[in-house]
């Protein structure tokens, strides 16, 4: 049976890094919200499942269902060989995952750091103050970590763990992709100090598979609303 994919239809968010996965891993799966009337039974599933998730994503294999993007790719990587095999590698691969999950959520805050339920417009003021902080210092303290994590794994071929891809190395693609879009000049200097990261965010791009599907109608567009927004403004 192919995997369900449960996400918002019409944004990348947390919902992309699990995409990416299942892309790579070239695994079936249906991305059911983008379905017709799939909106309806994802939130069927979380009004009724006897486990629901706190939000989507979350995926959906035979009777399991796991929420939370860190979580479903620690399950996936170990099914389709994009994780380290021995316990110790994998989990450091799902410390790196988690990582990369308060570098977006802190990348999300930028545009709505007062609370999620109010307009950007409505804390645009303390958006600059929360914005200038992490360009000039949360994105060079990130991308500095991820450089050093490559820089300590010489036989890994400019992997973040280990000699092949592991998910991480796609959810680092990702999380470079999303800053490029919402902060273009910051991203730009910060990455001049993480020619690794760069270097591996564009060998992630090339590999056949996230190339074809990054190039697909089932690659969404950034937009404004997901988590990687662009204002103009907030890139100073």
């Amino acid at each position: 049976m192919p995997y369900e994919l449960y996400y918002w239809p019409s944004i990348q968010g947390r919902g992309e890094f699990v995409r990416l996965a299942l892309e790579e891993a070239g695994a079936d799966y249906a991305d059911v919200a983008r379905e017709p009337e799939g909106l309806a039974a994802m939130m069927r599933m979380m009004d009724h499942a006897e486990r629901p998730p706190f939000a989507p994503p979350f995926l959906k294999d035979g009777e399991t269902i796991i929420g939370q993007s860190a979580a479903i790719l620690l399950y996936l990587g170990a099914r389709h060989g994009l994780a380290p095999k021995d316990p110790a590698g994998g989990l450091w691969a799902h410390q790196i995952q988690l990582t990369i999950a308060d570098f977006v959520a802190e990348a999300h805050d930028t545009h709505h750091p007062v609370g999620v339920g109010l307009y950007y417009e409505d804390q645009k003021d303390e958006a600059l103050r929360r914005s200038e902080e992490f360009r000039q210092g949360r994105i060079p303290k990130f991308l500095n970590w991820f450089e050093t994590i490559l820089a300590r794994n010489p036989a890994g071929d400019g992997h973040l763990v280990g000699r092949a891809l592991t998910y991480v190395d796609l959810s680092l693609f990702q999380a470079v992709e999303g800053l490029a879009y919402a902060f273009p000049k910051a991203t730009r200097r910060a990455l001049k100090d993480a020619p690794r990261v760069a270097a591996l965010h564009d060998a992630v791009a090339e590999r056949p598979r996230i190339k074809a599907y990054c190039d697909s109608p089932r690659r969404i567009p950034f937009n404004q609303e997901g988590i990687f927004r662009h204002y103009p403004e907030l890139d100073g």
